[in-house]
């Protein structure tokens, strides 16, 4: 794909605009330096929408763009489950789960462990966030970016890696979360723009001069196959999505630790001024999840009539931008460089709390604060060069990183959801249980992966996360009431939310139940 000069100013502008934003909002009143409060968390003052737009932004980068729109050309709208069942997981976890994070005053999720259970537990799981975030989310948003860029502009891989990490480095680097996370609204804006008008056009041009509207019903017209939200078990692709066990089984998993549990994205809710307005970025959250299929599922749909001939699904996405005017292409490749930089540069700080505050910081406390922070940044960079170095050795041979990454995490999801749920809302878990859920998780992964391996992905994560439930209570009823220390008093939780959020919540949730009643 050609960049025209017009394209390039757009995207000029962008980079300038946003490394200027991202210094602006980064300035320190004369005198004050960074403590870690300003630094990892924003000095716990995000505004609600800078909440909802920064859990977008983290979430959506090359693989999710690139690669849904590739799974929409596949498979159709049924992947869009992944999207509109996130915005229901959303509203539980600002329901029931902020409200005890909020209370607990932590930086990290590892940090909530310790308090809960014990400082094994909270090392144990401080390294394997280490090690997932850097070898396996950040080498795919890294490998994913560089391929996009590589296809769009004919940059080599290693270039491209190497400009998308410099980039996140230059807006994050000196502001840490508060950096990130206000310049996410720009950046959310440019993605739902840019996908928005890639999908207007694209049913434009289906629709042949009648419009958009009679574009998508010619879609649904040619291609019925492609709106199923349901696959049946004969469908080709019944394996990645099968069929009634994604809206009931697994994938309720999966959901519950990546927007519950994980620190990069958990990280932007911490840091609210308080419950409420965590909450309201929540659902500004959930109902961005809802849109997303429109800017990133339905492009890739449209490419089956646009541009059939294609040699590999994640292709669609680049092909489509290819038949978009000058200046709207450059703003859409703003976009899709948007959604790398941030979801880089959001795991970098993650990785950077994770490191200073459950590792670093526990073994030399009487650090000054400003030392600290000083970590956090080196450790960022530290990260991102691991990151480059490794991406191709680990993501070279595969064709669809995206699976590599749930095929990765999917070995140990069951067991981190379990470690939580028990952990928050049953009294008697003891740590030694919530440890045996965490690494029995890889082990009943592995087992049923070698020895039932007909077993689709999503039915094997929901049947180890009962394995792993099943397996925590019986150690705890083994060792008995006394194990269990540093129980969470429920009742001294304040799970009331307020008429905004619950009015919001009706309203996402009707409207999902629409949209799969619409297209069962």
């Amino acid at each position: 794909m050609n960049l025209s000069s017009l394209d390039l100013t757009v995207f000029a502008c962008y980079v300038v605009g946003l490394i200027a934003l991202a210094w602006w909002v980064s300035r320190e009143k004369s005198g004050h330096q960074k403590n870690t409060a300003d630094y990892f968390l924003a000095t716990r003052s995000l505004p609600w929408w800078a909440i909802g737009a920064s859990l977008i932004a983290a979430n959506i980068s090359a693989e999710q763009i690139i690669g849904m729109a590739g799974s929409g050309y596949q498979i159709g709208l049924a992947i869009a489950s992944y999207e509109w069942l996130a915005a229901v997981t959303l509203l539980l976890v600002g329901k029931f789960f902020l409200p005890i994070f909020l209370q607990k005053n932590i930086y990290t999720m590892p940090q909530f462990l310790e308090q809960r259970y014990d400082h094994r537990v909270r090392q144990v799981m401080a390294i394997f966030w280490l090690g997932v975030y850097v070898f396996v989310n950040l080498t795919a948003v890294l490998w994913l970016g560089a391929l996009a860029l590589n296809t769009m502009t004919g940059l080599s891989i290693e270039w491209s890696m190497l400009c998308l990490a410099l980039f996140s480095v230059v807006y994050s680097l000196h502001g840490g979360l508060k950096a990130v996370a206000l310049t996410d609204a720009l950046q959310v804006v440019l993605l739902v723009a840019g996908g928005l008008m890639l999908s207007w056009l694209a049913l434009d041009l289906i629709g042949q001069g009648a419009g958009v509207w009679a574009g998508f019903q010619r879609l649904q017209h040619q291609l019925p196959e492609k709106f199923d939200m349901i696959l049946a078990a004969d469908h080709p692709h019944y394996m990645d999505l099968p069929g009634l066990s994604v809206v009931l089984g697994g994938m309720w998993v999966m959901h519950l630790s990546y927007w519950g549990f994980n620190q990069y994205i958990i990280q932007r809710a911490l840091a609210a001024k308080d419950l409420a307005e965590a909450q309201k970025g929540i659902a500004f959250a959930a109902g961005l999840k809802v849109l997303m299929p429109l800017i990133v599922v339905l492009p890739g749909i449209a490419a089956v009539l646009l541009v059939p001939e294609l040699s590999r699904p994640d292709q669609a996405y680049p092909s489509m931008m290819t038949l978009m005017p000058e200046g709207l292409k450059g703003l859409i490749f703003a976009a899709i460089v948007a959604a790398v930089v941030s979801s880089l540069a959001s795991m970098c700080n993650s990785v950077a709390t994770i490191f200073t505050m459950d590792l670093y910081a526990v073994k030399r406390p009487d650090r000054s604060q400003s030392h600290y922070v000083a970590v956090g940044r080196w450790v960022s960079v530290l990260a991102l060069v691991l990151a480059m170095f490794t991406a191709k050795p680990l993501l070279g041979q595969f064709q669809q990183a995206f699976q590599y990454i749930q095929e990765f995490t999917g070995f140990f999801t069951p067991g981190i959801v379990v470690l939580f749920l028990l952990g928050m809302f049953w009294q008697r878990t003891t740590a030694n249980a919530g440890l045996v859920a965490a690494l029995g998780s890889a082990l009943f992964s592995l087992l049923l992966k070698l020895y039932w391996p007909e077993l689709p992905f999503i039915d094997r994560v929901g049947l180890v996360f009962v394995l792993c439930l099943l397996s925590a209570i019986v150690v705890s009823l083994v060792q008995g009431k006394g194990a269990a220390a540093n129980a969470i008093a429920l009742n001294e939780v304040q799970f009331h939310s307020n008429t905004a959020f619950n009015l919001q919540a009706l309203c996402i949730l009707l409207i999902i139940a629409a949209l799969y009643f619409t297209w069962w």
